[in-house]
């Protein structure tokens, strides 16, 4: 199979952990014979450094002609702490959400027993979470109609849906439950939110055409807090934009690094992959950020192509790291490995060379 890919890598720890995703790709294609040839281009702080624009022409080009997109992160502090900018790194991810089309987010979190030590809730809480969280991303409150009053005294962001756009998400969220426990969480503030009453009565009717699947519903303010007291009772979470942008963070927590957590947005035109963390700019350039959760990103994006043994060789060579103590700092490890140490050793795994434990522990080399 031959793919077109193009590279986002974006601020901060952005580059590194997209360079281990890339290692991962070279070793799936090394494997089982497919081809990706990557487009790179700019995105967010690097881009507005070099053109003015979070999101140059170039770039969107790039990603329209491209069959997946793998996006690193975007951030820099010398614009969140000028709340003075017009010109923000954010907006360059954000208007990519609407020219492409990304309407559907989707988080899987999972939470693997041996990091559970690292999670500030008790291990009985969390062992055997498994949920994932479709969260609308192209409308609602972040691209709704938003203002200022002339004296800077008032302000005001507007949330907007329409039933399409709450129809096609849920399409994929019950799509997902079929596949998987067969729930659905639809998380909402119904009591309060005319557009969460839409939310409510849109998915309510759509429910129907999936008798085998069981929908529940409830408020935003006590699914953040089931999250925590309980979160191995959710299934599937199904959500709008900002609602689900702080839950899907929230359920971090769970599995200890937000460096574990994977992330897909489905759109219209084409697909991007990401992890969930920011650009952790106080880590970049020093070699110890966590690639997991972008190279389980390429293991989704590898699933959206079809390559499912691919993505499970992803997986189970991941699950292998853990279970052999290697990591980065952020998961505490038995065995400390820097961001790229951890991108040759899974790479190493995938294209069958075995881990040789003895020199693992004494991290100088990860194969044979």
């Amino acid at each position: 199979m031959k793919k077109k890919i193009a590279i986002l890598a974006g601020d901060g720890i952005g580059p590194e952990v997209v360079a281990q995703g890339m290692k991962v790709l070279d070793a799936i294609a090394e494997r089982y014979g497919h081809e990706f040839q990557y487009c790179h281009a700019d995105i967010g702080a690097r881009a507005i450094k070099k053109t003015g624009d979070p999101l140059p022409a170039a770039t969107l080009e790039t990603c329209l002609n491209t069959d997946a997109i793998l996006l690193g992160a975007i951030g820099d502090p010398e614009y969140d702490n000028n709340l003075d900018l017009t010109v923000r790194p954010e907006q360059g991810l954000l208007r990519l959400r609407k020219a492409l089309g990304l309407y559907c987010n989707i988080r899987p979190v999972k939470t693997y027993a041996e990091l559970l030590h690292i999670s500030p809730l008790k291990k009985e809480y969390i062992e055997g979470v498994d949920m994932v969280i479709y969260r609308e991303l192209t409308s609602g409150i972040y691209f709704g109609e938003k203002g200022k009053s002339a004296d800077g005294k008032s302000a005001f962001d507007t949330c907007k849906y329409e039933v399409h756009e709450i129809e096609r998400i849920t399409k994929h969220a019950f799509d997902a439950a079929t596949r998987r426990r067969k729930k659905v969480t639809l998380v909402d503030k119904a009591n309060v939110l005319e557009s969460s009453r839409l939310w409510r009565s849109v998915v309510t009717e759509y429910a129907k055409q999936y008798p085998e699947v069981k929908l529940e519903y409830m408020y935003v303010d006590n699914a953040a807090m089931q999250l925590v007291l309980c979160p191995k009772q959710f299934d599937v979470i199904l959500t709008g934009n900002m609602f689900g942008d702080i839950l899907s963070d929230a359920s971090s927590v769970l599995v200890g690094s937000l460096g574990m957590l994977p992330s897909s947005s489905v759109g219209l035109k084409t697909s991007l992959f990401e992890p969930i963390h920011g650009s952790y700019p106080q880590a970049a350039g020093k070699d110890i950020a966590n690639p997991i959760a972008t190279i389980k990103s390429v293991g989704l994006m590898l699933q959206s192509m079809g390559l499912y043994k691919e993505a499970l060789a992803i997986g189970n060579a991941v699950s292998l790291c853990l279970t052999k103590g290697i990591g980065t700092p952020d998961v505490s490890p038995v065995i400390t490995y820097t961001c790229s140490q951890m991108g040759d050793v899974i790479s190493s795994i995938i294209t069958g060379s075995e881990v040789n434990s003895d020199k693992v522990e004494q991290g100088v080399s990860t194969i044979i």
